[in-house]
């Protein structure tokens, strides 16, 4: 009998996230009287990177920087642990913001998404990113601070490249780049109900219109299917049904970042032989204790694992 692997067995899994197009992260805090300053690579992938590390599974991080903040972001994105980092150089300046969190709330000072990567530079990061992907044989393909920086016609490639050689696609888009990689078929999706009403595939968040939608886009091309719901828990559509995530309830201190830790948690799930009810319930659990801290794709794996446990999946109906 094939024995159930767990997360308390995660150690030799390998993830390929995709993020084309990392941000370099100036947020100012308050520390008693004085400020602080925290400098960090950041964006979508960089945080499901994050994560995903933290629950045991190693990265192939496949990713671009240039001009004067890539500078400053190279060297940051090289000191992750547990990564390894495929890097594309770019001639152009990579993205960035600043936030100052000293009032308690987060306030945008400025915000640069990065130029469009050129030709040259997509081919390359085209070329690593397909080898590294069928190499460790679960890819994530995160998006862009803008859809302006890359195309989705090249997230729909990707996958379809991917999928056809044996590798598990999972994406967390939505927009123009979801509707890509739809048509070329995804073993997971991860989207926000927000994401979803501002595409127009539902009209409000309301469960009924959210399992409608969770059916139209399992049929598109997404096998698996998971919609967050900030603190309401998540939909998910498995195994030819629906069911509710119940989450545990926890003071959340930064509400951004959570959809993130979930796509990371079932990630590090699969890379590790977990079936997709323990990825879904881990993902869960990720996304939940990641609104208790203020950095982003960030907790402690045993914090993980309890509330692993206290995740409920309860079917809510048969797809139709």
């Amino acid at each position: 009998m094939r024995k159930k692997i767990t997360m308390r067995d995660m150690s030799d899994g390998r993830v390929m996230v995709f993020a084309p197009a990392p941000q370099l992260t100036v947020t100012i805090e308050q520390h008693h009287d004085e400020p602080e300053l925290h400098v960090h690579p950041g964006g979508q992938g960089i945080w499901q990177t994050r994560m995903i590390t933290v629950l045991g599974a190693q990265v192939t991080l496949c990713t671009a920087a240039g001009g004067e903040v890539g500078r400053v972001l190279a060297p940051l994105l090289g000191e992750l642990p547990g990564v390894t980092l495929r890097l594309v150089r770019r001639e152009h300046g990579s993205g960035w913001y600043v936030h100052d969190r000293r009032g308690g709330s987060r306030q945008e000072i400025a915000e640069r998404p990065g130029s469009p990567l050129s030709r040259h530079e997509l081919d390359e990061l085209y070329n690593l990113t397909l080898a590294e992907g069928l190499r460790a044989g679960i890819a994530i393909l995160s998006g862009p601070a803008h859809p302006s920086v890359i195309k989705p016609e090249v997230y729909g490639r990707l996958a379809a490249d991917l999928r056809s050689n044996g590798c598990q696609v999972i994406a967390d888009l939505c927009s123009r780049h979801l509707a890509a990689v739809l048509e070329a078929g995804i073993s997971v999706l991860k989207i926000s109900h927000e994401e979803l009403i501002a595409d127009g595939m539902a009209p409000d968040g309301s469960t009924g219109a959210l399992t409608k939608a969770l059916v139209q886009l399992h049929e598109a091309g997404a096998e698996t299917v998971l919609v967050s719901r900030a603190d309401m828990g998540a939909l998910a559509l498995f195994n030819q049904e629906i069911y509710t995530v119940a989450l545990p309830r926890l003071t959340a201190a930064e509400h951004r970042g959570a959809g993130d830790s979930m796509t990371a948690g079932v990630a590090a799930t699969l890379a590790n032989g977990g079936p997709m009810d323990e990825a879904v319930r881990t993902g869960a659990a990720a996304g939940a204790l990641n609104v208790t801290r203020h950095g982003l794709g960030t907790g402690h794996v045993d914090a993980v694992r309890v509330l692993t446990e206290r995740v409920r999946l309860t079917p809510i109906g048969k797809e139709s």
